[in-house]
């Protein structure tokens, strides 16, 4: 396992996060959480309080601050120069403007190459939404995680005291539209992963569901072709 690299693709609400770091709790890997990476970026950038409208002002700046993420799938960590920001990057002004300081090539350029440097010889489950088709294609192990719309909402609603569902419901449409239709490294699912549907799934079965493909893929290198499943899963699809 020291040489694994699990790639979990998927749009937010999926379960990625969860599910990412159950798995490399199981495995005992490393866990990367790509999305805090470009939070911390927007975060920096709207307390430095630059133009999110001006792609060329946010290129300009991306190279300075400095963050840093830790690997620990019990207790990941975030900060930017120093400071820990791992509660300040989930709040409502990062979450609105993320999706358009992650569209920006320079920012993406500059966090895959850290992301990949971090990732460096395995031992490591990261999710994200390029893991799988750029940051690391070479991975044996690609999954791509999806739910319902419906689905995805109520999870981020029970997040978030006194929210309400069609709140994030548009709020996510709106992310998922601005993500797969980016110019660089859109949302989408990589050639040879594995779409698993996590709508009816509690946490636990995900998990189950993800081990047991490691088990199958990563024993085998990532070697390509059709994974047989046992009758009835019909929440597994191959892209192949």
């Amino acid at each position: 396992m020291t040489g694994l690299v699990v790639a979990m693709d998927g749009p937010s609400g999926s379960g990625k996060s969860s599910v990412s770091r159950g798995v490399a709790r199981a495995l005992g890997l490393r866990y990367l959480d790509t999305g805090a990476m470009y939070r911390a970026m927007t975060w920096w950038m709207l307390r430095e309080g630059v133009d999110l409208a001006d792609s060329a002002a946010v290129a300009a700046r991306c190279g300075e601050p400095g963050i840093v993420s830790g690997t620990d799938p019990d207790g990941p960590t975030i900060h930017v120069d120093g400071v820990d920001v791992a509660a300040a990057i989930r709040e409502t002004d990062v979450t609105g403007s993320v999706s358009v300081v992650a569209a920006v090539p320079e920012v993406r350029a500059r966090l895959v190459a850290r992301q990949r440097e971090i990732i460096g010889a395995g031992g490591i489950v990261v999710e994200g939404r390029d893991i799988g088709s750029v940051v690391c294609p070479e991975a044996p192990v690609k999954i791509y995680l999806t739910a319902s719309a419906e689905a995805r909402a109520r999870r981020r609603t029970a997040e978030v005291a006194g929210s309400k569902v069609e709140d994030h419901q548009a709020a996510m449409a709106k992310r998922d539209t601005i993500d797969s239709t980016r110019k660089t490294d859109p949302l989408s699912m990589a050639a040879g992963a594995v779409e698993l549907d996590t709508t009816a799934l509690s946490l636990e079965e995900v998990i189950g569901e993800v081990l047991s493909l490691v088990k199958q893929r990563g024993s085998s290198g990532g070697a390509s072709g059709a994974h047989e499943f046992p009758s009835g899963r019909d929440h597994i699809h191959e892209r192949t």
